[in-house]
């Protein structure tokens, strides 16, 4: 039995977990690898991994929920050609990434690579305060799908029952129903969850292909007016930028790392995460742009669509493409329909990720939420702090539904932050030492040489990643900008400052407890 010892990282060859006598012999040399027992049912595989990924980002979903800030923000013209900046950023962001999840694919994903590539110096400190931001990030993204899945279900009564009186507790209990649903699925329902996922995934293509044949006279508005139309002139923003609208394609266009948090369910993980990841961002970026130019040629009125009681603009815009309510109420039902499955997906990522940085003595009570259940093989303990923390934001948004806006605005630009670190880390490290590529199991860094997994970005790797960086560092403070001026506690834009405070905390809570307990990923066998 031969032995590699790397900085941190002790790689025993042929080495495995008691556990694993039914893995792939590939995912016994990646457990190896990483010194982690096989806790986790690996129920995934490329197809239904890619049609979970698919359904968490649902791009084309989140852009036509975003299609007001658009229309506002820079205006149609903004909306499709800003698509090519964040496109090629983004792509470059997810190469950097899947490179990384080649290496070491493993739920902890950014924290555990920002410990394999940070300089000693600084190296738990940075992975304790990584740890909690991108906790943070995906707990408010998750939130964020929940309330707005909640009343974008308001919107439709609205549209149906115009004497419906809407109240912000309606919206509170219906995120509270849709937690309790995908609770039920992840824990009870878990040997559902890859069949559930991959009709999602279909849907999500066969949906949007029946949503634009809905968008009446779409082809006919396209060959004969043109790129040039008047529909996609103007803007109406106070910014009177086409830059701003790029913060919509940031968003719908980010957490594609979600796939990686599930990264121990997934068998072959090394080789399957990169190429779901990449498809992944492919495949919803091209279905986004393409949703984005029919929907323009498809609006009557822009005055109507950002003016409508509804509150979602795209809600009016299949109103008046189709010139029929019920059309309108089944195309963003069928929008709906491909959200909830992704609710699910996202519980689980998040999950995930949560039961991890417990594991390795990140959280406080870290041993309790460490916990995996071993009758249905899943984290329930972190399932439950995951949607507990979901009910208890909720409640905010009876109070003030700004208040919750302003904690859920966290979720992009901390999402960004979290590609940042290990990026930048990775990078520098490239920079100094020399590199190779292995197979899975063999040891992946070291304080001289980076191994690479079975994606690799090769001689393209430090343009890539250097791109990548430029690309997540521009949009960091480009999404914490506000939107319109005058600036009001409504219109503030509170990414920025929300921020701030989980860092603060990640801080204060790394001196008065992470110095003590962490000590970055633990192995749990040699």
């Amino acid at each position: 039995m031969s032995e590699k010892v790397l900085d941190h990282v002790v790689v025993t060859a042929g080495v495995e977990s008691p556990d694993s006598a039914s893995l792939d012999m590939e995912d016994k040399a990646v457990m190896a690898q990483m010194g982690k027992k096989q806790q986790l049912a690996r129920r995934f595989n490329f197809v239904t991994s890619l049609a979970l990924s698919a359904t968490l980002l649902s791009s084309w979903e989140a852009i036509a929920s975003a299609m007001g800030v658009g229309l506002y923000a820079g205006g149609p013209v903004a909306l499709v050609w800003g698509f090519f900046l964040t496109g090629s950023g983004t792509l470059a962001l997810a190469a950097s990434i899947s490179e990384m999840a080649s290496m070491c694919p493993i739920s902890g994903a950014q924290y555990h690579w920002t410990y394999m590539f940070a300089p000693p110096k600084w190296r738990v400190p940075v992975t304790f305060v990584q740890g909690w931001v991108t906790v943070f990030a995906w707990q408010a993204t998750l939130t964020s799908v929940y309330f707005l899945i909640a009343t974008q279900i308001q919107g439709l009564a609205i549209l149906n029952w115009p004497g419906y009186g809407y109240e912000r507790w309606h919206s509170t209990l219906m995120m509270w129903a849709l937690v309790a649903i995908t609770f039920a699925v992840n824990v009870w329902g878990i040997k559902l969850l890859p069949a559930t996922e991959l009709l999602a995934g279909v849907c999500h293509i066969l949906f949007f292909i029946a949503v634009c044949l809905f968008l009446d006279g779409m082809l006919h508005q396209i060959w004969s007016s043109g790129p040039t139309s008047t529909k996609l002139d103007g803007a109406t923003t106070v910014w009177h930028s086409s830059l701003d609208c790029f913060r919509v394609y940031g968003v719908s266009l980010i957490g594609f790392d979600g796939a990686i948090h599930l990264s121990e369910e997934t068998t072959k993980s090394a080789t399957t995460v990169p190429k779901v990841i990449m498809t992944t961002v492919v495949l919803n970026a091209t279905l986004a742009w393409l949703f984005v130019l029919v929907s323009l040629y498809s609006i009557s009125s822009i005055e109507d669509a950002l003016g409508t009681p509804t509150g979602f603009p795209i809600i009016e815009i299949f109103r008046q493409a189709t010139g029929s309510t019920v059309a309108a109420t089944l195309m963003e039902t069928a929008m709906l329909v491909v959200g909830v499955p992704g609710l699910i997906g996202t519980l689980a990522s998040v999950s995930r990720l949560t039961w991890s940085f417990a594991r390795d003595k990140g959280l406080p009570f870290s041993d309790f939420f460490a916990h995996v259940d071993n009758h249905y093989l899943v984290p329930t303990r972190a399932i439950s702090l995951v949607a507990v923390v979901v009910v208890l934001l909720s409640f905010i948004n009876i109070g003030s539904s700004v208040a919750l806006s302003a904690i859920l605005s966290l979720s992009t630009i901390s999402l960004y932050l979290s590609y940042i670190i290990p990026i930048a880390c990775l990078l520098l490290k490239r920079l100094r030492v020399s590199t190779r590529r292995a197979a899975p199991g063999q040891a992946f860094v070291g304080e001289n040489a980076i191994v690479f997994g079975p994606f690799c970005l090769g001689r393209f790797g430090v343009l890539i990643n250097s791109y990548a960086l430029c690309y997540a560092c521009m949009m960091v403070p480009f999404l914490a900008l506000p939107t319109v001026l005058p600036l009001t506690k409504e219109t503030m834009n509170y990414a920025g400052p929300i921020l701030c405070l989980v860092l603060l905390f990640a801080a204060v809570d790394y001196r008065l407890r992470g110095k003590r307990n962490f000590h970055g990923p633990r192995r749990e066998f040699d």
